[in-house]
């Protein structure tokens, strides 16, 4: 566990803070549908374009991408799940399980995504969590681990729901930030991306085919996943993923539109994808930043102290008239006792003066400190040498 230095804790908050700001771009994908958008890098987690982006609102099944996100890395994906009476009492959209059957955990995460089927949501949560409740707490517990502080989770179907401590909601910016953990799992985006699924339950009565309802990945070239969402709260929802020519951009939109808009959704998407892709281009940055010198140390055991960073140079998603700079924070001398590891310092980047991305510099050893054994065995080796050319 590296060590942060007191002089630098200020310093390394204020920046953390800061880095949770927006980049806004001034130039919009023009007129939107959406009551709230987001274009997101995927690669730098930085905005490219918001609309409302951090207003909190419903989001519908968009939910699920959470939903499926926490059952891969809590589940064993053979895992057997028994339906419960209470699952098989959700609403529209449903797979129609039935209380008491059983089914393989792997195939109703297909049922999930693929059609949006509540049912299996709750199924699924219950298998994980052992209730819809305890299955939220992880939920809302991933949000936080990932910066999502506008997000609440009670249900993971998405279904419009409140309870004493708010309601079912999120934040476009939130939405998009959850969809980049998930672009990292493989697994989520083989699911995803599936066109269709057939299984049957573990006693082979029924058979079921489900057939991808994200239309997305057939619209744009690079498509990679999506979930699309709507209730009558939310109205219509989606959050989708693509990588074209280098770029990985995340989209959103929330409440864009009602019945009978339904296509609204897919022209805002491929006019804030398309936005990123024209323009958007990537920059190398940091070049002539990355070189750490060894530091003085006052009153050590050695007289300087070595640092590095993980840091490497950054490709970044920059549109014309981007300003990029990258700062170095460091101090010009240590302070015995040194430890290794020790946070001493860091790498800040910055678009248009606002705080992309942060990386500490650390030390590579230890410099302990002068003490008065350390001076007599000096002292010593000193007067040996001095006694032996003497003699000689």
């Amino acid at each position: 566990m590296k060590k942060i230095t007191d002089v630098l804790v200020c310093v390394l908050i204020q920046a953390l803070l800061l880095l949770s700001v927006p980049v806004q771009a001034e130039e919009t994908p023009g007129n939107l549908y959406a009551r709230s958008a987001v274009l997101m890098d995927a690669d730098t987690g930085r905005i490219l374009f918001g609309k409302n982006a951090q207003e909190q609102m419903p989001m519908a099944s968009t939910t699920k991408i959470m939903t499926l996100l926490v059952t891969l890395e809590n589940a064993d994906m053979e895992g057997i799940v028994t339906v419960s009476s209470y699952a098989a009492s959700m609403p529209d959209v449903q797979l129609n399980i039935r209380e008491g059957e059983q089914y393989c955990l792997k195939d109703l995460c297909y049922s999930l995504m693929l059609e949006s089927h509540n049912d299996s949501a709750v199924a699924i949560a219950e298998h994980v969590a052992g209730s819809v409740e305890a299955f939220a707490d992880m939920m809302n517990q991933k949000a936080r681990d990932l910066g999502c502080y506008h997000t609440y989770f009670i249900t993971p179907n998405g279904l419009d729901a409140q309870d004493e401590r708010g309601i079912h909601s999120t934040t476009a910016e939130d939405l998009a930030r959850i969809m980049r953990c998930c672009m990292q799992n493989e697994e989520f985006l083989s699911i995803t991306r599936q066109s269709s699924w057939t299984f049957s339950d573990l006693e082979q009565k029924r058979n079921f085919c489900v057939n991808n309802k994200n239309a997305f990945l057939n619209m744009m070239e690079g498509a990679l996943t999506g979930k699309t969402g709507f209730t009558n709260g939310a109205g219509y929802c989606y959050v989708g993923a693509l990588e074209h020519q280098g770029k990985r951009l995340i989209a959103v939109v929330l409440a864009c539109g009602w019945p009978n808009h339904k296509t609204w959704k897919w022209s805002d998407t491929k006019k804030i994808m398309s936005y990123g892709i024209e323009q958007f281009h990537k920059k190398k940055v940091g070049e002539e930043k990355m070189v750490f010198h060894v530091l003085p140390v006052r009153d050590g055991k050695t007289g300087f102290v070595k640092t590095a960073s993980d840091v490497a140079v950054r490709e970044i998603l920059l549109k014309e008239g981007d300003e990029t700079r990258v700062e170095v924070l460091m101090p010009n001398e240590m302070t015995a006792p040194v430890e290794k590891g020790e946070i001493i310092g860091a790498v800040i980047y910055y678009v248009n003066e606002k705080i992309l991305d942060l990386f500490p510099v650390y030390t590579t050893e230890a410099v302990p400190k002068i003490d008065y054994i350390w001076c007599l065995e000096r002292m010593a080796r000193k007067w040996t040498l001095f006694y032996k050319n003497y003699a000689n």
